[in-house]
């Protein structure tokens, strides 16, 4: 029944064979992996005017050249990361960039902040996504958080099915959602080119504000820069593209920053234009909307693309996570697991382990989107600044032809990724001081994953393993619980290993039923040895592992091997399993720990 449902919620599993054909084209991949970032454009203008409307709405025009800085820095990183995306064609991004460039622990907290930064993609995506829900249908406020986990638990399924299959049902909405806001932009200008748009509604451009500061300027630039979160994912994700992949990676970064830039202006000038104030209960692209079209079905489409955007940038998260953890995996940061891939062919660990974590998030932050963007955004400029940095020292160390140029662009984009993380840092130390806690302990825990996986290594490895000990034979112990066909059929398997000895052991919990046993046993099994161990306190555990301690200390002195046999009866039906004791269980997951103990499982299996 399982495989079945299985089966319909994911798909039919897929050669390895196929695995080109879960390639993406430009089209889709740019629809997939610019979601994150085309998406921001609906709450990183907004985290502007939050700061400003601290001073007062006359501070509204500095939203203006806030918004040119954010595209100088948008700029920098597109030219970047396409120079990542051809120095290393394989993917790996910011950890692989640090990891090369600048030693393993950069890298490892450039991969440790991408891996919290996707999980934070997902939670703030779909978070923002509930918002613009709710936005629009006031009374479903109460229910934001369902709301939100039923969303990532159907993003989780939808990637289970395949990258192709995801994308091509996940294009759409991506599409939608930028002619939507080109609409919106468009008919905006048009109405203020027009004079259809009150020139009173703001302050004009060079209007003195009292109380501005460049301490407060800068912490609006670096509440905006959160508009270029996701623009890293394109360079991470290389290995899902069609052949030639650097190059159809590359078009697709260029293509989505000229997205990116148009639609943020065209936001961040409307917003000023308009004279928009941020409000708890109302997106400023609802209010810009509203403004514009009225509560009429243009509203409404703006705000259900707006909706799914918000909600679908957390694929690039599912697209990028993944991929990420492979690379950390293959070096042996993280559990192997993530390198296996599904039926799907995706990476099928990466991604419910992602859809888990972000729940969490959710459910702890009550999916309050504001509490969440700071975190994200100081999550995502950490590895910005170190991969422009490991790119820095890539150009000097090679030199190759053109580097000055390269040097320059790295240059820039470094010193601008640095000054917002430190302004994250100086003004909104209480919403990202976690950063500080969790990166050590992240970079920590890779370190103790790797170590562990080294030390495995090392003891298996035939050339450094001490040479095994001579066995001269085997005794076999075996707990018997009764005289019933599993006994029976365990005692012939252990009579088939030929051991020197067998030895059955019980445990009863009265004398009287000690004696009985005893007598039973002589007479069906005389030719094995029978050990009664009385259990006065009614345990089976303890007075059994003791005796198998001290029966496996004599086995050692004379070099022969224990193996102690379980019986264990399997029933037709799962559910019948809990009408019945786990003895068998707690005696297996005791023994395990025994160093020189072998235990082995005797299934009996019943037929009603």
């Amino acid at each position: 029944m399982l495989t079945n449902l299985k089966r319909m919620l994911i798909g039919r599993p897929l050669k390895t064979t196929e695995l080109g054909e879960q390639k993406l084209n430009k089209t889709k991949a740019l629809a997939i992996l610019s979601s994150d970032a085309l998406s921001s454009v609906a709450y990183g203008p907004e985290q502007i005017l939050w700061v400003l409307v601290t001073v007062g709405a006359a501070a509204f025009w500095y939203s203006i050249p806030i918004g040119i800085g954010v595209l100088v820095l948008l700029i920098a990183l597109i030219l970047s990361y396409r120079q990542i995306i051809f120095a290393y064609p394989h993917g790996g991004g910011a950890y692989v960039v640090s990891k090369q460039n600048l030693g393993r622990y950069p890298g490892l907290v450039a991969g440790g902040s991408l891996l919290v930064d996707y999980i934070l993609t997902v939670a703030v995506s779909v978070s923002a996504g509930t918002d613009a829900i709710t936005s629009a249908f006031p009374s479903l406020h109460a229910h934001a958080v369902p709301i939100a986990v039923a969303l990532v638990l159907l993003l989780t399924l939808l990637n289970l099915r395949g990258v192709t299959e995801s994308a091509s049902i996940l294009a759409y909405p991506v599409y939608l959602f930028v002619l939507a806001l080109f609409i919106l932009i468009g008919t905006g200008l048009y109405d203020i080119a027009s004079g259809g748009v009150p020139a009173d509604l703001h302050a004009p451009i060079g209007t003195p504000v009292e109380g501005i500061g460049l301490f407060l300027l800068l912490r609006a630039f670096a509440s905006g820069s959160s508009a270029l979160t996701g623009v890293e994912a394109i360079s991470n994700a290389i290995p899902n593209f069609k052949d030639p992949a650097p190059n159809n990676a590359a078009k697709t970064l260029i293509a989505m920053g000229v997205l990116l830039a148009l639609l943020f202006s065209g936001i961040v000038y409307l917003a000023y234009y308009y004279g928009i104030t941020p409000k708890a209960e109302a997106t400023v692209v609802s209010q810009i909307a509203e403004q514009t079209f009225g509560r009429n079905a243009m509203y409404f489409f703006i705000q259900g693309t707006t909706a799914l955007i918000l909600i679908l940038a957390a694929n690039t998260g599912y697209s990028a996570f993944p991929l990420l953890a492979v690379n950390l995996a293959k070096d042996k940061f993280v559990p192997r697991m993530f390198t296996a891939r599904g039926d799907r062919l995706g990476y099928s660990n990466g991604i419910i382990m992602l859809g888990i974590l972000s729940i969490l998030l959710i459910v702890a932050f009550e999916g309050q989107t504001e509490q969440l963007i700071p975190l994200y955004a100081v999550g995502v400029f950490i590895p910005f600044t170190l991969s422009q940095t490991g790119m820095m020292m890539k150009w000097i160390r090679e030199k190759p032809k053109g580097w000055i140029s390269k040097l320059v662009i790295n240059t820039t984009g470094a010193l601008i990724c640095f000054t917002v993380t430190m302004m994250f840092f100086l003004t909104k130390f209480p919403q990202v001081w976690p950063v500080l806690i969790f990166l050590p302990l992240i970079v920590y825990v890779f370190h103790r994953i790797r170590k562990h996986y080294e030390d495995v290594g090392e003891q298996l490895r035939l050339s450094t393993c001490e040479p095994p000990m001579p066995i001269k034979g085997n005794v076999v112990i075996l707990p018997v619980a009764g005289i019933t066909h599993v006994v029976e059929h365990s005692v012939r398997y252990a009579q088939s290993l030929s051991p020197e000895q067998i030895i059955a052991v019980y445990v009863p919990f009265e004398r009287e039923d000690e004696a009985q046993f005893e007598k039973k046993w002589s007479e069906w099994m005389p030719d094995v040895r029978l050990v009664t161990l009385y259990s006065p306190y009614r345990s089976i555990i303890q007075p059994l592992m003791k005796f198998i301690d001290t029966v496996e200390r004599k086995a050692r002195e004379s070099n022969y091997q224990v193996t102690v046999i379980i019986p264990q009866f399997i029933p037709k039906k799962g559910w019948h399993n809990i009408l019945h004791n786990q003895t068998s269980f707690i005696i297996r997951a005791r023994l395990l720990r025994r160093k020189d103990v072998i235990v082995t499982t005797v299934p009996y299996h019943l037929k009603k």
